[in-house]
């Protein structure tokens, strides 16, 4: 490349830069299109409420009424925000998301009763108007339609009769097209009765017929249809006409028959979040990403030098272009989502750091500057690649395995492997060369790899494998222990045992004594419940009260205490319920997802490596790292909740990409040795030749994870504090264990014995 084609592709480069970061701050259009304020927020961030609902009975319920079920449900929503959302989730279950919304508990309320559907007469047994024509308006199609209004409460109406029947006893509405006198078609809607019905129907029908009156059809609080009768119905159906398309028609006829649903729901699990809580959550975990991304670009260009500042311009790229995909791809970022994508910039430094470390070594054999760059990327291609899809199966996982929050972290984790492989193999590269090519051709710019003499790991491998069995025990005594004093080895959340969560902020700062005195005694004179926990957050006022599972009503008189007598911003507190089906399905799913991920990511090493004895070793690393965090867990007793998966899963990709580096390097030096080479100096020395990376990496991942700790909220801190350990335990174990376990599986379970 050109001197002058170098400045050119600079000024480029940063022209590139610089629209991008305004688009992902600022936006394009009057909308704002690809900012980052205008990606979805999850509840967790925006506030709002969100319930599961189960349907009871032993039955299956047919699609047809878990559609019309959800049509109801989401007529309903629609009032309370634009952006609510009414889905299922399997064969029994439907999800409501509310963002945006301040008196939750008003909403979970009104949600719990059933939808009503009344046919009224017109004219009551005195001839008095039940409702009147008002006006005329325009439909959702565009249409001319009338406008009615009841002239009467619906207690009125009861009272003298003038309901003549309900939704009950609608056995049927089906949307149809048939020929009208004229033989054209006309879109109907067509009526069935059950017994009662029917007879009810026959009479109402003969007085509006006698004296030329219509029957409204009302439902939930709104007239959907006001037909004239055109005659006796005394067969128990009727057609309903003046559709003017199809879809008006199905429409009408879901909303008859929804009115009469036998469908009963139960909740499972719901979540109030306060609107204030939400924005804290965003303040923070902006803090949190401003300060571990400074860290990680100066931490690059000091040790890198120019490589660092190219790894640095790279990092800026990707950190925009994910904001505008994420926008594109119409993701909803959740509390979760903002923690992986925190956790993906530290590590798309991870390929750079690897393809720096090659540059640097090529350095050292006597090569030049131009050379190096070139063979360095070449060498790092396969220990990145195969390092990122390891990462990429964690997230894969997650995501089929997950529930809604984790879904966002596993999108946004997915999105930042492929983006960190992009701008590590063609944007890092590209401003490499153009660095080179305006003259930066010194080896000092670059860093020359200092000759190392192999540390002998192996000598020491029985003391690391008996600190790691050491460690192990002590996570499992505590396990135990702690079984016995609280009843679970772990310090469970609602996620895995059920109950409510009501984390609030108080007025002032109090002590677990003075919570357990002063407000502990008047929540189990509402909940009744003599078992209620409660939980501190360090460092803050933010307090958190476990009891058994409350209905709304005393989740609301919950909320009315704390705010008349202890001054708390109702819009401040967060309520979660979880049921026990949820959570035992949550356990099922924490065992399943890590057992899925690990057997796969050991058939992908087998694969690529044509050797089980990579694999098995790093398997045996893996259930390592994931059981001194549980030990973790046990000892420190973090609440292990929905974030626990993730975590784990985020630790299993973590551990294996750093064990194939050096299993990468293995594998070279072995393509590479000699016949008198010792096969234990040969892995003495490629972890030696990994160590700067292992290392590097390591820090890179923990000043962005750390960053969250310090400035996270208290649910993001549960997830941080964990992985702050478990990158600590998986550059002990890829250091430490794997070259070690390969080395005695090599030697001693081989068909070969080698010395």
């Amino acid at each position: 490349m050109k001197k002058s084609r170098a400045v050119i592709s600079l000024i480029v480069y940063i022209l590139i830069l610089g629209l991008l970061g305004y688009t992902a701050v600022f936006g394009v259009g009057a909308d704002k299109s690809g900012s980052a304020g205008s990606i979805k927020l999850g509840l967790d961030l925006a506030g709002g409420v969100s319930i599961t609902y189960q349907v009871v009975g032993d039955e299956e319920p047919s699609s047809e009424d878990m559609g019309d079920t959800i049509y109801k449900l989401q007529q309903r929503v629609d009032g309370y925000s634009t952006e609510a959302q009414v889905y299922q989730e399997g064969k029994d279950r439907i999800n409501i998301e509310i963002p945006g919304v301040s008196d939750a508990n008003a909403i979970l309320e009104e949600l719990g009763k059933p939808g009503s559907l009344y046919f009224i007469a017109q004219t009551d047994s005195n001839g008095n108007n039940n409702y009147d024509l008002i006006g005329y308006g325009i439909d959702a199609g565009g249409n001319l339609a009338p406008q009615y209004q009841l002239n009467k409460t619906m207690e009125e109406l009861m009272a003298d009769g003038s309901i003549v029947l309900d939704g009950t006893k609608v056995e049927d509405a089906q949307a149809k097209a048939r020929q009208d006198n004229m033989g054209n078609l006309e879109n109907v809607v067509e009526l069935t009765f059950n017994a009662d019905g029917k007879e009810a129907f026959a009479e109402a029908t003969k007085k509006a017929y006698d004296n030329g009156e219509t029957i409204a059809i009302y439902y939930d609080g709104e007239f959907v249809s006001v037909p004239n009768v055109q005659a006796v119905i005394t067969d128990g159906s009727a057609i309903i006409t003046g559709q003017h398309s199809v879809e008006e028609a199905q429409q009408l006829a879901s909303t008859i028959r929804i009115g009469g649903l036998k469908l009963e729901l139960e909740e499972l699990r719901s979540n109030v979040v306060g609107a204030q809580l939400g924005s804290a959550a965003i303040e923070t975990s902006l803090k949190a990403a401003a300060v571990g991304f400074a860290l990680v670009i100066v931490f690059m260009v000091a040790v890198y030098y120019i490589s660092g500042l190219a790894a640095a311009l790279a990092l800026c790229l990707y950190t925009e272009l994910l904001v505008i995909l994420l926008y594109a791809f119409e993701a909803t970022l959740t509390l979760p989502g903002i923690a992986g994508i925190i956790l993906s910039v530290g590590m798309a430094v991870d390929a750079n750091v690897i393809i720096f470390a090659r540059i640097r070594e090529e350095l050292a054999t006597g090569k030049t500057v131009q050379s190096s760059i070139k063979i360095g990327f070449q060498k790092a291609l396969s220990a990145i690649l195969d390092g990122n899809i390891t990462t990429l199966i964690a997230a894969l996982v997650l995501y089929f395995m997950g529930s809604g929050t984790i879904k966002g972290f596993s999108i946004t984790l997915m999105l930042g492997i492929f983006l960190s492989m992009f701008t590590a193999l063609f944007v890092t590269r590209f401003l490499v060369n153009v660095f080179f090519a305006l003259g930066v051709q010194s080896e000092k710019a670059y860093g020359v790899a200092k000759e190392k003499k192999p540390i002998n790991f192996l000598s020491k491998r029985f003391v690391f494998f008996g600190i790691s069995v050491s460690v192990i025990l002590i996570g499992f005594i505590v396990m135990g222990v702690n079984s016995s004093q609280i009843g679970m080895p772990l310090n469970y959340s609602l996620d895995f045992v059920g109950g409510t969560s009501t984390t609030m902020t108080l007025n002032e700062d109090m002590s677990i004594e003075d919570i357990d005195a002063q407000i502990v005694p008047h929540v189990e004179d509402i909940t009744g419940d003599g078992n209620v926990q409660t939980t501190k957050v360090a460092g803050s006022n933010q307090i958190i009260i476990k009891t058994r599972t409350l209905n709304v009503d005393e989740r609301e008189q919950f909320a009315d205490l704390m705010a008349n007598n202890f001054g708390v911003d109702k819009n401040s507190i967060t309520a979660e319920t979880i049921s026990a089906t949820i959570s035992s399905e949550m356990q099922t799913s924490a065992v399943k997802a890590v057992l899925i991920s690990t057997v796969l990511m050991l058939l992908y090493i087998w694969f690529r490596f044509k050797d089980i004895r990579f694999g098995a070793s790093s398997v045996i690393a893996l259930v390592h790292d994931v059981l001194v965090v549980l030990a973790f867990y046990a000892v420190v007793r973090i609440s292990v909740g929905n974030t626990f998966i993730a975590c784990m899963l985020t630790i299993v990709g973590y551990s294996i990409n750093a064990t194939i580096v050096i299993f990468d390097r293995i594998r070279e030096n072995l393509r590479e040795m000699g016949r008198k080479e010792d096969l234990q100096d040969l892995v003495n020395k490629s972890i030696t030749q990994t160590l700067s990376r292992s290392i590097f990496t390591s820090l890179t991942t923990f000043f962005m994870v750390a960053a969250l700790e310090v400035f996270g909220v208290s649910s993001i801190r549960e997830f941080a504090l964990p992985l702050m350990a478990g990158i600590i335990c998986g550059t002990y174990s890829s250091i430490c264990l794997t070259g070690a376990m390969w080395y005695v599986f090599r030697t001693k379970l081989g068909q070969k014995k080698e010395k």
